[in-house]
């Protein structure tokens, strides 16, 4: 019995949505250029002021979530050994 592949499975496709979704984030920032913005602080009016911000709390709050786990992790004989 021959087993489906998914699409996913295909690196050509995985390729294409790499590049759909960086064109989309691209598109976005420009996207500043036509629609005029509202700044409430000098910071906000920076061009792809929003796309940094994100970017660098996305990767803070990654090392946050990795230093809670450090802190929260059991040891692997936490819930007694296991009788295989």
């Amino acid at each position: 019995m021959e087993e489906k592949t998914h699409w996913l499975d295909q690196p050509r496709n995985i390729k294409l949505l790499w590049r759909g979704f960086l064109l989309v984030l691209v598109l976005t920032v420009l996207a500043e250029l036509v629609v005029p913005l509202h700044p409430h602080f000098e910071i906000d009016a920076i061009f792809g002021f929003n796309a940094w911000f994100g970017l660098l709390m996305c990767a803070f709050w990654v090392v946050v979530a990795l230093g809670l786990a450090q802190v929260l992790k059991r040891p692997e004989s936490y819930y007694g050994k296991d009788n295989d």
